[in-house]
């Protein structure tokens, strides 16, 4: 029975079989069907097997044709998703406007078909793949569907009959069994070579998985059933066994059965180990033992066993987890599919299946339960895999559609746990990576950390589960059920710990690190995206009143594992010296969601804060970061190699600073503002390791720190302080104000394009969190703050982008150096910002100085930190500051501007910052017993004027101070470290908050200990912590201490007043008005003290401090009335002399390099306006050729290379310096003005057939088919495609020194951008691009004799002459016989003009090697050289003047090789086309033989052809008046061609009647010199040949119906002349140097005519010339044009057609433009970027446009590769004689391809912001730039883009 059905037709087959299922009984049916199939799908045939596969198809459509069920089932479609899944690479579209999720997106059927005007949308290239979201409103909102997933489709279908998918429900499930049994079948139990073999099952099964995903494709109603047949259970169980009689399906099921063992995170013998000692969630979480675990025997030995568990007990959340660790069991088809999925490492097929059901809501839900179900089984197998950058994109393609629907993410957040499956499998994961943390206390030291060198952190391995977990957070009600969630907290926290302190560094002290590790990669990405990302998706719900409970035990979370953390790592109260980890992670979380609660919720801060201890425990990491941050970068860990560097700039680099440095200073400010002042101060110097350099003494030891580090780190710690008290980004600024300052920071630094001005600002990770990039807020802020600089073209190639650039407002109110350096990665950007602060002031004439940074108004503190302007109210910081005044006022060493300047700034934000509290009193005389103290209270405005008579210091015996009396009593200094016996037990006591400061260090040590001992009473013991004893200990240093007292007698403000008077250089130099006048006082104006230097900075805060208080302004009037001259320091010793006069000395040296250098640059300027003049040919240069001692004398030429000047002689030629190439820009002018469009729709096309390049094809191919070769190749011109081109900069140089030049550029190993091989090399004075030197012609100047007074001779004569010096043997002024430098070079130039072009641009002759063939080359490379310049001038020569460049032109030097070249060839007197043109001849064709061809007719030539070919074949110089005589003759040649041409257009009645009106006046005197007679002539002679003209009416009853009038005809004979007098003026203009009179276009004929000498001289010039009149016969006009015309009416007779084509020949070309382009760029990328090469019929991975000619090619495509060049370069040779402009599609950029080199030109099309997009990476809408494309369309016209794109490189032919 069997048998029979599988031998039978499969569509009866088919058929028969739905009938018997159908019917009521169908068991028979049934029966069949499953026999048919276990025969079918028997695992013992081959798994891909197509006949199998093709019953399947049958039997599903049930005996119709498969594609006719596919359109069936389709029209009973109704999903209303549109669900298409794609895979990397492919083009989607983003839009932020229309998204509810970041994850979004659209294909771009659905994005063009939608309406997304106005929108912030994106287009990008897939990454990892993903699907359309498009009909979903879960993800994105419904205004952004697209017309078809709008209208709710499932709405309007049918319902589906029954019978239709009756054998579907039955078959199906016995296919996806079977595929199943395939996987089974093919898995091996791991081992090394198992990769390859899975590849090769999954190949086989390839054809069924894409049966399968053809299914899904029918649309809902086929999903519907597939949905059915995965998740039932039933038949699962049925199937899934096994049968027993099959031994293959048992042997299978074993197989998936021992594969299920290891699919649970912990093993069976796991469990066991663990059960009875901790039950816990994370039992495995330790170091002890695991199979995955490759450190645990190392970790045992260093008692892991105690590090595990300590670990484990403190993350224990919950007890049920064992889920999570277990083994899985599979209910249905979709979870073991989804098994083997994941066991086979996500094929992209099962992948692709998988997805393009997710349209099927309920499959959607079954799907995510199943995906979350195999969560840690997917992770597993991730940390196992070698592929894990494919498999993590695989993994992110799925959970991104499952996880970016609320819904559903709350669904399975709910019912399948899936916050602890995440958190369970992330802490799971992490584990492998611990290792024993080595900061502080190496020995006691519990804390375990990632090692960031593992492969799981160094490949991102965790990348997909982290990625997953964001997304969930982003949902308001799963991030809330994770904050609700205390044990999942707990294990979050004991997640990130494992972060805290990892990737420690080590300060190298003796030798450099022999390996740079590169681990901070690792770690920096880690904790961006492990901890902060998370951090910053919980931060978003934070964000209301109430939500305040989160916050709060969030806050206590943080806390108790900071606590946790500072217990393991046995921290008290020092941080170990010389190391640094910069990943804190516990301390950020805690600062942000710290100043989330204050800033959002209206939390009080102190109710959130720990006790002092541990907020000063909290404190010391931050501030370790901050120092060795000033370390880094005064090269102190320079032996830790250029990584620690790297780490620096990382830190606080914009993608990571708001989530890194921002938080610790905030942290900082928060401890700050809570913690005694005195003992933060003092913490920060010593931290910073500058105690000791804080004295008052000229000279001290530093334990601690090389002489040449104490100057960066006191700038570092007192930059810091300004930072620590002046930032208010988490301290009371909107964040408007954040991100305008943001703006402004980065806006200062250079100017910025809108997407580096994005990329610069730090967003907040998290997509969800307000302030989007692009989004309204940052436009507007963007406008307010910056002007756009639209986008330019440097005129020396390179390309600017549209650019934003601070308003002046902006640099004169808020420009915030503070902001600056906080935010610079590289150091020169500060310098960079405030030299265009400078540069500001200098334009707008506020302050022409170098001025010192601006100090800024801050915004106000929040009340919750107004504690911390006590930093600026105490004395250690006035003491401090007192000292280094006086420091820098006596010049001791390591001072320097910057520190003065960051030293005002902090007296200054004092200032501004006085306590509210002290209300400002005038304080009494200060008793007599208060004066061995600094200051007597802590309120700076009244420490300012407390003046200091006495300190006592500690220096070395050495030191200049110990000669000195010492007073009674004093203060003590900064730095002493211990208090002299002298001071009697009473002093010490009174003094105990003031002198007390003799020692920062034992200060700090004071307070800590208070703080610490407070409930024990001890408050005023000073005991040091013993951890740190020896540190510190002063007295080890070698040279004796010695107790000095210094007399100084000084305050703070008599010392500001003493720094003025030493930068002004002035004595008495402050004294302003309001010193004496109260007036003048009340009138104060502070804003004229905003800009300008240390100077105006001093005055500023003098002021301030007068107006804040009477005191100070009484002690400011009483220093400047006594004011004596700045005591000079007591000693100078020698060796500071020496010092300063070497600074004199330096100072007179810099201004003197100065000075010489402005110069240099002055005369190079002059030098280069003179000289380099090379970026576009209009640029005129007009050179005097009128003075009249050029005349005679010889010229003289200046040789480049060894700078002597002399005339160009036979044996030493001088030549220029040009560039040859050939160019095929005249080929591609076509007859209309309109440039050509380039197609973006199947129906628009371009051709190619009416470029004048094809058109002189056709032309030559037609002349070379009737006429004799050598006569046709007389006839026309070719070089309009691949001509050669010659241009040069005007340079010339001995040609021997040339060739010496090129020996020394050969041997010069130096990379260049050029091959001297191929003879190129570079203008050695203006290094412009050349690859040939042309001979200079020896010889007097151009002749400029003024003929035309003197001329008596008559044409007649003339003629004679010219035919006679045409017969004239090749007498060439420089002999050929003897050979001369001068003739081999010019021989040589001549090689290489041919060398320039292919051979196929010269080679149009019949006959191989014919000479006529190089004569026809020779005056060709004239005729495009001519032709091209005239292009140069606009087409015609209305401009006039001198050439495009006079300077720059050859053409005089080039026609003399021409001619030198061409005389060497002798025309055959026989065929002289001069004796045909001048002769009457009547028997001249009757001589030839019958089978030779004729000649061309004269009226078939060419003019301007015969004008080249006679001016190159005269003997040179030519003479002026045979020059006019060859144009009178050639003038009437065109001119008889113009009326022939237009008798042609004409209809029949208006020939007859020109014809006959003009035969009258034939006898009138000047008959000869009307065209009404001429006309009617030619006409009379045409007709002769009946057919010529019947051939003609037929061709032009289509093109005219216009009538002629005499008008429309002068006109159009003056049109049809232009062309040959424009050549002909240019020519004469080259030859005998005339001037090119400028005209209105309407005069050009006739101005050009006079010029010529054609306009006979009684004639005057006027508008309404009659172009007849210049005519002028040797020989009788109607004799000649007959015996003309009689050639054409010869060949008529048999080629009636072909003569009326050949006559009618119109020398009007077009400009050349490059294709017109559409407005968009998405017009061309959606029409091209997937659009098939017509050559290979694939899709190029790299498809290029030609914009030549539009072209579609493949760029680099080896499917397109001839004899081993690809077609880029192929074409560019075809299409642009190897110039090629090509725009590649996928990247929107143009590349030049010219000869063997390419460059990347740049990009026509921009964005909104006038910036280019390579490589499309933003996907942002692009707009065509007019002006760049102007830009190029001119370079490619004028050959320029040699000169002036720079970065050019060799393709090797592979583009």
């Amino acid at each position: 029975m069997m048998a029979s059905l599988l031998r039978r037709d499969k569509k009866s087959t088919a058929a028969h079989l739905k009938a018997e299922l159908n019917r009521p009984d169908n068991s028979a049916g049934l029966r069949q069907l499953q026999e048919l199939l276990d025969c079918l799908l028997n695992l013992e045939r081959p798994a891909g097997d197509s006949e199998a596969l093709e019953w399947c198809r049958c039997l599903l459509a049930g005996g119709d044709g498969f594609e006719e069920f596919c359109k069936t089932v389709r029209s009973y479609d109704n999903a209303t998703l549109c669900g298409l899944v794609w895979t990397a690479n492919f083009v989607a579209y983003r839009c932020r406007t229309c998204g509810i999720s970041p994850c979004m997106s659209l294909c771009a059927e659905c994005f063009n078909n939608g309406d997304h005007t106005g929108h912030d949308f994106n287009m990008f290239r897939s990454q990892a793949g993903g699907a359309c979201d498009c009909g979903d409103s879960n993800v994105m909102r419904e205004s952004g569907f697209c017309k078809r997933h709008r209208s709710k489709t499932g709405a309007n279908v049918p319902l589906v009959p029954k019978e239709l998918l009756t054998m579907s429900e039955m078959i199906l499930p016995r296919f996806i069994i079977s595929i199943i049994q395939y996987l089974r079948d093919g898995y091996m139990e791991p081992d090394p070579l198992s990769d390859r073999d899975l590849q090769k099952v999954l190949q086989q099964l390839e054809p069924q998985i894409s049966f399968l995903e053809e299914l899904t494709k029918m649309g809902g109603a086929m999903r519907t059933v597939l949905t059915k047949v995965l998740t039932n259970q039933q038949t699962y169980s049925e199937l899934s066994v096994g049968q027993e009689e099959n031994l293959n399906s048992t042997k299978n099921y074993e197989k998936y059965l021992s594969a299920l063992k290891s699919s649970g995170l912990a093993s069976a013998e796991d469990k066991t180990i663990h059960e009875p000692s901790a039950p816990s969630a994370l039992c495995s979480l330790g170091a002890t033992a695991n199979e995955d675990q490759l450190e645990s025997s190392k970790e045992e030995d260093q008692d892991g066993s105690r590090v595990g568990k300590r670990k484990r007990v403190k993350l224990s959340g919950s007890t049920k987890d064992l889920t999570i660790m277990g083994v899985l069991k599979h209910k249905c088809f979709l979870e073991e599919l989804l098994f083997w999925t994941i066991k086979y490492e996500f094929p992209q097929k099962m992948v692709t299946f998988l997805l393009n059901m997710l349209p099927d809501q309920e499959y959607k839900i079954a799907f995510t339960k199943t995906f979350v179900q195999h969560y840690a089984f997917i992770m597993k197998t991730l940390m196992k895999s070698h592929e894990s950058d494919t498999m993590s994109n695989r993994i992110v393609h799925i959970s991104v559609q499952l996880f970016s629907n609320e819904e559903l993410a709350r669904h399975v957040t709910e019912e399948c746990r899936l916050l602890e499956i995440m958190v369970t499998v992330l802490l799971y994961m992490m584990e492998g990576c611990l290792i024993k943390s080595d900061i502080q206390d190496e020995d006691n030291n519990h804390h375990v950390v990632v090692n960031c060198g593992e492969a799981l952190l160094k490949n991102n391995t965790y990348w997909p589960l982290v990625s997953d977990f964001i997304n969930i957070l982003s949902h308001q009600s799963v991030a809330k059920k994770f904050l609700e969630n205390h044990s999942l907290l707990m294990s979050w926290m004991g997640f990130v710990s494992s972060f805290q302190g990892m990737n420690l560094n080590k300060r190298e002290l003796n030798e450099h690190v022999e390996f740079e590790s590169q681990t901070y990669y690792a770690a920096f990405a880690a904790e961006l995206e492990a901890c902060a990302q998370p951090m910053w998706g919980l931060l978003t719900h934070c964000k209301v009143k109430e939500t305040q409970e989160y916050t709060k035990t969030m806050l206590r979370f943080c806390l108790e594992a900071l606590q946790m953390w500072f217990d393991a790592i046995s921290f008290v109260d020092e941080p170990t010296a010389n190391q640094v980890t910069f990943h804190l992670p516990l301390h950020r979380y805690y600062a942000m969601f710290l100043s989330k609660a204050v800033k959002c919720q209206g939390l009080d801060l102190d109710s959130l804060l720990p006790d002092q201890e541990v907020l000063m425990k909290i404190m010391v990491h931050p501030l370790q970061i901050q120092a060795s941050l000033s370390e880094i970068h005064s090269n102190m860990w320079v032996r830790n190699g250029l990584q620690i560097k790297g780490q620096a700039m990382t830190y606080v680099q914009s993608h990571f600073c708001n989530s890194m440095i921002d938080p610790d200073i905030y942290l900082l400010q928060v401890c700050a503002s809570r913690l005694d002042p005195d003992y933060f101060i003092s913490s920060v110097f010593e931290r910073f390791k500058v105690v000791d350099l804080l004295t008052m003494a000229s000279q001290h030891q530093n334990s601690l720190l090389d002489t040449e580090h104490e100057r960066p780190m006191l700038e570092g710690a007192l930059t810091f302080l300004v930072i620590l008290l002046s930032l208010r980004i988490h301290l009371g600024m909107t964040d408007d104000e954040i991100l305008r300052s943001e703006m402004v920071s980065q806006l200062c630094m250079n100017d910025r394009t809108h997407s580096s001005l994005l990329d610069l600002i730090p967003e907040n990770p998290n997509p969800k969190s307000g302030i989007v990039p692009g989004s309204y807020s940052f436009e507007t802020m963007l406008s307010a703050v910056a002007d756009f600089k639209a986008p330019v073209f440097e005129p020396g190639g390179s390309m600017q982008q549209g650019m934003y650039t601070p308003k002046a407002e902006v640099w004169e109110r808020e420009f915030d150096p503070i902001m600056v350096i906080l935010r610079t990665v590289y150091r020169r950007d500060v310098q960079s910002a405030m030299d265009r602060y400078t540069a500001f002031l200098k334009q707008s004439g506020k302050f022409s100085g170098s001025p010192w940074p601006p100090y800024k108004e801050r915004t106000p503190l929040h009340t919750c930190y107004r504690g911390l302007t006590r930093l600026l109210h105490c004395k250690t910081l006035h003491i401090v500051l007192f000292t280094l005044l006086y420091k820098i006022s006596m010049d001791h060493v390591n001072m320097s501007e910057h520190i003065l300047c960051m030293v005002l700034y902090l007296i200054e934000l004092g200032l501004d910052n006085a306590p509210q509290d002290e209300l400002e009193e005038e304080e009494p005389n200060i008793d007599e017993n208060c004066h061995d103290s600094w200051f007597p209270g802590t309120n700076l405005i009244s420490n300012l004027h407390h003046v200091i008579n006495y300190v006592r210091v500690r220096v070395p015996e050495t030191a200049p101070e110990v000669k000195k009396e010492t007073p009674a009593s004093t203060s003590t200094d900064a730095s002493t470290f211990a208090q002299t016996s002298r001071c009697s037990a009473s002093l010490r006591r009174e003094n105990s908050g003031t002198a007390q400061i003799f020692s920062l260090v034992a200060e700090r040590r004071r307070k800590f200990q208070e703080i610490i001992n407070r409930s024990s009473g001890e408050a005023n013991q000073a005991v040091r912590p013993k951890s740190s004893s020896t540190k510190w200990n002063p007295l080890s240093s070698t040279p004796q201490l010695t107790t000095v007292i210094l007399e100084v007698r000084e305050s703070i403000l008599s010392l500001l007043i003493k720094l003025h008077h030493k930068l002004s250089a002035k004595q008495n130099s402050f004294y302003p008005p309001w010193l004496e006048s109260l007036e003048a006082f009340g009138r104060l104006d502070l804003a004229k003290y905003a800009h300008g230097d240390g100077i105006t900075a001093i005055e500023r805060i003098l002021t301030k401090a007068a107006f804040r208080s009477r005191q100070n302004k009484r002690s400011i009037q009483e220093i400047c009335r006594k004011i004596s001259p700045p005591v000079p320091p007591k000693k100078t010793s020698p060796a500071d002399k020496k010092v300063m006069d070497k600074e004199e000395r330096r100072q007179k040296a810099r201004e003197r390099q100065q000075k010489l250098l402005a110069e240099f640059a002055s005369r190079q300027k002059s030098f280069m306006e003179t000289a380099m003049d090379v970026e576009s040919p209009e640029a005129d240069i007009a050179m005097d050729l009128g003075s009249s001692e050029q005349q005679n004398a010889e010229i003289l030429y200046d040789c480049v290379i060894c700078g002597q000047s002399g005339p160009s002689t036979e044996d030493r030629p001088a030549g220029l310096v040009v560039l040859l190439q050939a160019s095929s820009v005249l080929g591609h002018r076509c007859k209309s003005s309109e440039p050509k469009k380039l197609p973006t729709s199947d129906e628009e096309h371009i051709y190619p057939e009416d470029t004048c390049g094809a058109a002189s094809d056709v032309r030559l191919t037609m002349l070379q088919r009737f006429f004799k070769d050598s006569s046709c190749l007389q006839s026309i011109s070719i070089g309009w495609e691949g001509g050669v081109y010659v241009q040069t900069c005007g340079h010339t140089l001995h040609i021997d020194c040339h060739k010496s030049y090129m020996e020394s550029l050969r041997n010069d190993q130096v990379l260049q951008g050029f091959s001297v091989d191929k003879g190129e090399f570079t203008c050695p004075l203006c290094r412009q691009f050349a690859n040939s030197v042309l001979p200079c012609h020896p010889g007097k100047g151009v002749a400029r004799v003024p003929w035309q007074g003197q001329n008596n001779k008559s044409l007649v004569t003339l003629v004679k002459e010219v035919e006679e010096f045409q017969e004239q043997p090749g007498s060439y002024p420089v002999s050929i016989t003897s050979e001369t430098n001068l003739s081999k070079e010019m021989e040589s130039v001549i090689k290489d003009i041919k060398n320039t072009t292919q051979k196929k641009y010269m080679d149009y002759s019949k006959s191989f090697g014919s000479p006529d063939n190089d004569f026809l080359f020779m005056y060709s490379v004239a005729r495009t050289n001519l032709e091209l310049e005239l292009v140069h001038r606009g087409g015609d020569l209305c401009c006039g003047g001198a050439s495009a460049a006079a300077k720059r032109s050859c053409m005089n030097h080039l026609f003399h090789v021409l001619a030198m070249h061409m005389r060497l060839y002798s025309i055959d007197s026989a065929y002289n086309p001069w004796t045909r043109l001048t002769q009457l001849k009547w028997n001249r064709d009757l001589q030839r033989s019958e089978d030779e061809r004729p000649e061309v007719p004269i009226l078939f030539r060419d003019v301007p052809s015969l004008l080249l070919i006679f001016v190159l074949t005269m003997p040179q110089p030519l003479h002026k008046e045979h020059f006019t005589c060859i144009v009178k003759v050639l003038y009437t040649v065109q001119y008889i061609q113009a009326i022939a041409s237009l008798s042609v257009k004409f209809s029949a009645e208006e020939r007859i009647a020109w014809e006959t009106s003009g035969a009258l006046k034939k006898l009138a005197s000047s008959s000869e010199k009307s065209w009404e007679v001429l006309l009617s002539h030619v006409i009379s002679e045409l007709w002769k040949c009946k057919c010529f003209y019947e051939v003609a009416n037929n061709e032009t009853s289509v093109i005219s119906s216009c009538i002629w009038s005499p008008q429309s005809i002068e006109y159009a004979l003056q049109q049809y002349c232009l062309p040959f007098l424009r050549i002909t003026s240019l020519l004469q203009h080259h030859l005998f140097g005339d001037d090119l009179p400028s005209c209105l276009p309407e005069d050009e004929f006739s101005v050009l005519a006079n010029c010529l000498g054609l306009l006979p001289s009684n004639l005057q010039l006027s508008n309404q010339l009659n172009s007849a009149y210049c005519l002028e016969w040797s020989v009788s006009a109607f004799e000649i044009i007959s015996q003309w015309c009689s050639e054409v009416r010869a060949f008529s007779e048999a080629n009636a057609e072909h003569a009326v084509g050949l006559l009618v020949n119109n020398p009007h070309w077009s400009a050349p433009h490059l294709l017109l382009l559409p407005e968009n760029y998405n017009t061309i990328f959606q029409y091209y970027h997937r659009k098939p090469c017509t050559v290979c019929n694939k899709v190029p991975k790299d498809p290029a446009l030609c914009l030549v000619c539009g072209t579609f090619v493949c760029l680099k495509g080896l499917c397109c590769k001839q004899q081993s060049y690809c077609e880029c370069v192929l074409h560019s040779q075809h299409c642009g004689a190897a110039t090629g402009i090509f725009l590649l599609i996928n990247a929107s950029v143009i590349i030049i391809i010219r000869g063997y080199r390419f460059c990347l030109w740049g990009s026509v099309y921009l964005d909104a912001h006038g910036e280019e997009d390579r490589d499309l990476r933003r996907g942002k809408p692009l707009y065509l730039c007019k002006e760049r494309y102007k830009v190029l369309e001119q370079q490619w016209v004028s050959h320029t883009f040699d000169h002036i794109s720079k970065r050019w490189g060799p393709h090797y032919n592979g583009l």
